[in-house]
């Protein structure tokens, strides 16, 4: 058996910055995964089958973790067929701790986590760009998930670099309190109403020279935040606007929604100024329920 560490991640930074003729959006994104997440555990098998602890993930072919699976064994031939002519697979169990619907990556995350079980249970290693094509194969934004440090994301997620290290010493380690209302967000239906919207893209230009202005500034990680794709959520999620700003005027802190949403996200200062993050936990409890997730963690 094998067992791998599937990260949530955040989107710190994300502008999209318009639509294309192949339907999906341009985008400019920088990402970061943490130290909390989900686990994937693989064991040989005949056939494959997805169990999973959450009853709201499918646990069928529509799965990314066993449409990296499929992926992988047309990639790889692994595994050959059994003894007399059973066919070989794999069980996967995933035990689930990144919320549904959140824009944290955890389909995404788990699909990457399949190619790197499997890779440890057959013994067959994938060269990296073989890798990298699997992993943008099986959706926009897996590929982030093959780097353990904040990344840059261009096209539609794909094309990914790794942020200077200046810039990463600013992010890497900080602190930071991810929280999620009971309803979730459909990615496809927020690109949809950006889309209908019209007016929220920022120019590829003006996003490229925010980021780089950040880069080259030397500002905290807080100076970095953005993300063009809340007014086209907020518009239909009023509960989401109205936490972040009573968080504002009653915390001094700076919260985001990461991607698409719902989840949201705001740095925390560091554990030794002296402050916590309890009084922002007991409004979001206040504004959203004891059924509100909330976790602290730290950028990998």
């Amino acid at each position: 058996m094998a067992t791998v560490f599937s990260p949530a991640k955040l989107n710190l930074f994300l502008a999209v910055t318009g639509r294309r003729t192949d339907g999906f959006h341009d985008l400019l994104s920088v990402a970061a995964l943490l130290d909390f997440g989900d686990d994937l555990s693989v064991e040989k098998a005949t056939g494959y089958s997805l169990e999973c602890d959450d009853p709201a993930v499918p646990v069928d072919q529509t799965n990314l973790v066993l449409k990296a699976a499929a992926a992988f064994a047309g990639a790889t031939g692994w595994p050959v067929r059994q003894a007399q002519g059973r066919p070989g697979g794999a069980r996967f169990k995933l035990t689930k701790r990144i919320p549904v619907g959140a824009g944290l990556g955890g389909g995404s995350s788990n699909a990457v986590a399949a190619l790197r079980a499997l890779e440890e249970l057959s013994g067959v290693r994938l060269e990296p760009d073989k890798v990298m094509e699997l992993a943008a194969g099986l959706g926009s934004d897996c590929a982030l998930f093959l780097h353990n440090t904040p990344v840059v994301m261009r096209g539609r997620g794909e094309r990914v670099e790794v942020l200077p290290e200046k810039a990463v010493a600013r992010l890497r380690g900080r602190r930071v309190l991810v929280f999620k209302p009971s309803i979730g967000v459909s990615t496809a239906w927020a690109y949809g109403r950006m889309a209908a919207r019209g007016a929220d893209y920022l120019p590829a230009e003006e996003a490229e020279k925010r980021l780089a202005d950040w880069i080259s500034s030397g500002a905290p990680a807080e100076g970095l935040l953005f993300n063009n794709m809340e007014p086209a959520v907020f518009g239909k999620h009023p509960a989401l606007p109205l936490l972040l700003e009573k968080l504002r005027r009653r915390t001094g802190l700076r919260p985001r929604m990461s991607g698409s949403g719902s989840a949201c996200f705001a740095l925390l200062p560091a554990a030794e100024a002296g402050r916590d993050a309890s009084g922002a936990k007991q409004i979001i409890r206040e504004c959203w329920g004891p059924a509100a997730f909330v976790r602290e963690a730290r950028i990998l």
